[in-house]
């Protein structure tokens, strides 16, 4: 079909982009494993805490790790294509007659696979440092952050692409990363927070995905906890998908 081959050119051309410069996977992965050696040995001490969830401090932490970088890796990918919009090479590629979609799509697509490489050094740093769980928990978790970075590519190159403008994509970016930030106990789990901030993080649905990846991280793997945090992060992969598609058939109107 027209839009997987399409979608598997601009996909192997944004990947070859990335090889050629390593050094960004490298930047992408400081801030997680300083949050890693720094503050997770201060979590270890939390974990008889009142409220703190069942599982050990690693298990708990890092899965909100993974999480936040799954958002924050995709979230920040649209200053690229207004780069490229910039030099003519969005222009270049709507004269052809590639499918829209794919433009986006296959964007994304490299982001995957650079957030999953990235999650997967930082589970191996985590192991170095005590976590332990069983591989299946590891390969549900980067599936996990996977979709998570897919649909947040999208919404960030659609951005990129309605705003053209690095000014007016870092305040909503900033604007969409704080609340996610704050209300999905990504850092510290939200039942240690006090009742009134606990029942407004439940209408964040990144709660629900990280408290879906704790439990798959203690090896619960059918639990409702889990099926409610995949369904969620394949409803925003969808939701993405469509604002990303939408976005870029716009811009030939």
């Amino acid at each position: 079909m027209t839009f997987f081959r399409d979608t598997w050119i601009v996909f192997t051309r944004a990947m070859r982009l990335a090889l050629r410069q390593p050094l960004w996977v490298v930047i992408g992965l400081m801030q997680p494993i300083l949050y890693l050696t720094l503050f997770g040995p201060l979590l270890q001490t939390m974990a008889q805490a009142p409220g703190f969830p069942p599982g050990d401090a690693w298990q708990i932490f890092v899965p909100g790790l993974l999480v936040q970088m799954g958002i924050f890796g995709g979230l920040f990918v649209g200053f690229g294509i207004i780069a490229e919009w910039r030099s003519g090479v969005i222009d270049r590629m709507l004269v052809t007659p590639a499918s829209r979609a794919s433009i986006v799509a296959g964007r994304a697509l490299r982001d995957v696979v650079v957030i999953i490489v990235q999650g997967a050094v930082l589970l191996g740093c985590a192991f170095l440092m005590g976590l332990r769980v069983p591989i299946e928990s590891v390969l549900v978790g980067l599936g996990l952050i996977g979709i998570l970075g897919a649909a947040f590519s999208c919404i960030s190159n659609a951005i990129g692409l309605a705003t053209k403008s690095e000014d007016a994509l870092a305040p909503l970016v900033n604007s969409l990363a704080l609340p996610i930030l704050l209300l999905s106990g990504i850092l510290l789990p939200m039942t240690l927070a006090p009742r009134w901030l606990q029942i407004l993080s439940d209408f964040n649905p990144f709660k629900h995905i990280v408290d879906a990846l704790r439990a798959v991280f203690r090896g619960e793997l059918n639990s409702t906890t889990v099926w409610i945090g995949i369904g969620l992060a394949v409803l925003l992969v969808i939701i993405g998908g469509w604002i990303g598609g939408r976005t870029v058939a716009r811009q030939t109107k």
